[in-house]
């Protein structure tokens, strides 16, 4: 690589330093004078470790987030500079980068979106992205705000976003410059564009992507138009083309040729397509490109934009940014607790309001589930990005308790997908169904919020679509394959053409129980009785010997050959998904009573789950485990062996740092854990709107609750006696009332105003 001269370096660090100096004192971000929630938050915790978040800004449900694109492909088609499986643009211990993408997904396991590149360069035009990559310097992140130095061309270059717009603003060195837009590279597994230059300031078109987890039928089109804030001197096209047997004169897609177009300017179309605008800068010149997506159109690209940034305010809409997400993020106040424990919790908080995200326009048109040819209008949000085996656990909880207008929308956003598409979502993206993941885990949320007392919704509907699921045939039910097998014998079988049973199966459960309850509150007692019935058929796969569960073959007898601690590490496993039996044994939050009374008692069930944790069995990246720590609360007198595990779950797996969280955050899924743990409950069973308690970590945490759904203005949970040390309940109160319970309903979390923890240091047996 050829670098600047260090003069040069020298005067873009200087104004680099200036305007950071600046741009602080404006927006108030400084540390020195920030006591605000969004001053804690690091956007760069779980950009290593498999976390797949990204530091790039994006708004609270933001349509767009503009994030550095690290995870280049080299030769072959591999990622250079990785940790091996990217499903996310960028990865904190990767060293070059390749523009800024527009359109992404965060905490996710599959790759996806990460695309519509923008990238600044100096010197010589280059447009292979496996050429013109740069190593950089100075990074820096905060809520609503990007920015580093692009060492090879001593570029500083900046990011900031509104809901459905992205801003980035490059201040360039003295002489040729060059910002390119490539639609050829990214981390979706769809190729295909189109482009047409409007003028020597804008540009429009629409990339294809999809194929999420391999799903061939998941794709849909972003639409996007691009403003630049000066006319280029030049501009054109570039295509990378296929070479051609039997032709002197051909391009080699092979070799990284690439031809460019310096005189066309009309329409542009192929797989590997971008064009290139280019510009006579002087020392310092700042040059702002903004860009509008949609998922309607071009036209709602450029209403988008024009709505959201009519002029270009980078400055101001970094401003506004930042505003927003302290607005949200101050939903939750807490004191004491070290700053790091500040940082982890309002970082989580910040990585819980990403997804699910706004998909509709600023005119109310948004693509309909399954039928992205219908444009649909909505005079309310429009919510996509549904990882609903993840969120069902932790995330729609949280955001019932914390923001129940946008749970409400989103539960919303579930039903009309089923009107639109006549089933509810399993793992939705842009309104296409992905198939993701195991379970029928709709009907979870869909009760779960209900029974919260969040009923603002058309529940009739909700219902029937529900027992659609529920109750439809194998044959035609595109959530539950497998039905016509369970109904009959409330188990799923383990065959030589399906090894997920058991895990499948008590996503069933869950989901089942859930709907019990809901039709319990609904009065519809024989659906009640025969879900609930239903629900308990974990009990046939439970094998005494082990103490665990085993796959069951369709004549009700065990799998042979069972190893109950194969699957780790995503090893090839009979009965279980991506994990071992240890992993999903306990995984039964809707009867932990009657898996005690399996397991032999409540003196082994202690002694097994103990197992679980002290031989290393316990996985807190996977979803089923996360309710481990909290299940000795379920047998008196062994409470404290729940303070002290999920005390040891905050510290050893949750970290200040780009590897600060144990794995895929699964949109939000793994934050939304740690919120609730260090704030000192957790929904332990879904369906049920119960809370059971652990020790909190700050003194004091205050929850503004929404007066619109809740009659109380706030709840104060407030922690006597609280070192690193004394992590113990010694005694709780609630109003000022002895609270002689490790277990409350989310109506006393609501109704009540005051939780007191009295904490020691030994445990209270």
């Amino acid at each position: 690589m050829q670098y600047s001269n260090n003069s040069r370096i020298f005067k873009t660090h200087l104004n680099k330093s200036l305007f950071v100096i600046l741009t602080m004192a404006v927006l108030g971000m400084g540390r020195a004078t920030a006591k605000e929630p969004a001053a804690w938050v690091d956007p760069f915790i779980g950009t290593s470790n498999y976390g797949a978040t990204f530091p790039g800004p994006v708004m609270p449900w933001g349509m767009v987030s503009v994030v550095p694109f690290n995870v280049t492909p080299a030769q072959g088609n591999e990622y250079s500079n990785t940790d091996n499986w990217c499903s996310n643009p960028y990865v904190h211990p990767n060293k070059v980068m390749t523009g800024f993408s527009h359109v992404n997904l965060s905490g996710v396991g599959c790759p996806d979106l990460g695309s519509i590149l923008l990238m600044p360069l100096t010197g010589e035009l280059q447009v292979d992205h496996a050429q013109y990559g740069t190593t950089y310097s100075q990074e820096e992140a905060r809520p609503g705000y990007y920015t580093s130095f692009l060492d090879r061309y001593a570029i500083k270059a900046e990011a900031t976003t509104t809901l459905r717009t992205g801003i980035s603003r490059y201040t360039f060195p003295k002489g040729e410059a060059h910002i390119l837009l490539n639609l050829g590279h990214g981390l979706t597994n769809e190729s295909g564009a189109f482009m047409r230059m409007v003028s020597d300031t804008e540009i429009e078109g629409y990339k294809l992507m999809g194929t999420f987890c391999y799903n061939p039928d998941a794709v849909f089109p972003v639409y996007f138009v691009a403003e630049f804030s000066q006319p280029a001197l030049n501009r054109g096209y570039w295509k990378k083309q296929q070479k051609l047997p039997g032709h002197r004169h051909s391009w080699d897609a092979t070799s990284g040729t690439y031809k460019i177009y310096n005189n066309y300017f009309k329409d542009m179309a192929g797989e590997n397509i971008g064009a290139w605008y280019s510009f006579n800068t002087e020392e310092g010149e700042q040059i702002e490109v903004k860009i509008g997506v949609s998922y309607v159109s071009i036209d709602n690209a450029r209403e988008n934009l024009r709505a959201e940034q009519s002029g270009f305010a980078f400055d101001e809409t970094a401003q506004s940014a930042w505003r927003e997400w302290n607005k949200q993020l101050s939903t939750i106040e807490v004191e004491g607790g070290s700053d790091a424990d500040k940082t982890k919790f309002y970082t989580a908080l910040y990585h819980l309001l990403i997804h699910p995200n706004v998909l509709q326009d600023v005119n109310g048109q948004y693509p309909a589930m399954e039928s992205p040819d219908i444009h649909q209008v909505t005079d309310r949000n429009r919510y996509t990005v549904f990882s609903l085996w993840d969120t069902y656990r932790s995330v729609h909880p949280l955001l019932s308790l914390l923001y129940p207008e946008q749970q409400l929308g989103m539960v919303q956003s579930m039903l009309d997908m089923y009107k639109e598409g006549g089933w509810l979502p399993k793992w939705e993206l842009y309104s296409r169904e992905t198939n993701v993941m195991n379970g029928d885990p709709a009907l979870i949320v869909l009760a779960d919020t209900y029974l919260r007392g969040l009923t603002d919704f058309d529940i009739e509907t909700a219902y029937a679509a529900m027992m659609k699921s529920a109750t439809t045939p194998s044959a035609e039910n595109k959530i539950r394959p497998f039905n016509d097998f369970y109904l009959k014998h409330h188990y799923i079988p383990f065959t030589k053409d399906y090894d997920n049973s058991v895990s499948e199966a008590l996503e069933f459960y869950v989901a089942d129980y859930s709907l019990s309850q809901l039709a319990k509150a609904l009065g519809k007692k024989e659906d009640h009785k025969a879900l609930r019935q239903r629900a308990l058929g974990y009990k046939k796969y439970f094998d005494k010997n082990y103490g665990l569960l085993r796959p069951v073959l369709p004549d009700g007898s065990f799998m042979p050959g069972f190893d109950p601690v194969q699957g780790e590490n995503f090893e090839p496993v009979h009965g279980f998904h991506e994990g071992s039996s240890w992993q999903y044994s306990f995984a039964i939050p809707h009867d932990m009573p009657g898996l005690i009374r399996l397991m032999g008692g409540q003196k082994k069930f202690i002694q097994q789950l103990e197992t679980c944790f002290n031989e290393d069995l316990f996985d807190m990246g996977n979803e089923p485990d996360m309710g481990y720590p909290f299940l000795f609360n379920y047998v008196k007198g062994e409470e404290w062996r729940s303070q002290r595990t999920v005390r040891d779950c905050i510290n050893t797996y949750f970290h200040t740092g780009p590897a600060g969280l144990p794995g895929n955050d699964d949109t939000g899924t793994m934050s939304a854990w740690l919120i609730y743990s260090m704030m000192g409950f957790y929904p332990i069973a879904p369906g049920d709107p119960v809370y059971t308690l652990s020790s909190p970590v700050f003194d004091k945490v205050t929850i503004h609750l929404d007066n619109s759904h809740y009659d109380n203005d706030q709840i104060i949970i407030e922690t006597i006696n609280n070192t690193s040390e004394n992590i113990y309940i010694q005694k709780m109160e609630m109003d000022g009332q002895p609270l002689n319970k490790y277990f409350i309903s989310h109506e006393e979390l609501v109704t009540k105003q005051h939780f007191k923890f009295h904490l020691g240091n030994t445990p209270k047996k």
